[in-house]
């Protein structure tokens, strides 16, 4: 199994916890009819669609932000700065 993106900032035992709730959603899904299993996809997407609304409006939040993100768009790529060059202990 692959670890979400979710998962790699969790301790070692939640990662644990979480690859067993991975197991045993795998092997519950083999036991479901498939209507069922189209039922628990559409609620999956579902809820990985609110977490993700939930993580824009936190973005959304934070003062400047959109036109911070607009105003790089519109910066001319001979502008750039390399990221490595301005700090050296990144």
């Amino acid at each position: 199994m692959v670890a979400s993106a979710s998962m790699q900032n969790q301790p070692p035992s939640e990662d644990k916890a979480v690859e067993d709730l991975y197991g045993w959603l795998n092997d519950s899904l083999r036991q479901l009819s498939p209507e069922r299993l189209r039922v628990l996809a559409d609620f999956a997407a579902y809820l990985a669609d609110a977490e993700s609304e939930a993580a824009t409006q936190e973005l959304m939040e934070i003062p400047g932000l959109l036109e911070r993100v607009n105003k790089s768009r519109k910066m001319p790529v001979e502008q750039y700065a390399n990221w490595r060059t301005l700090r050296s202990d990144v």
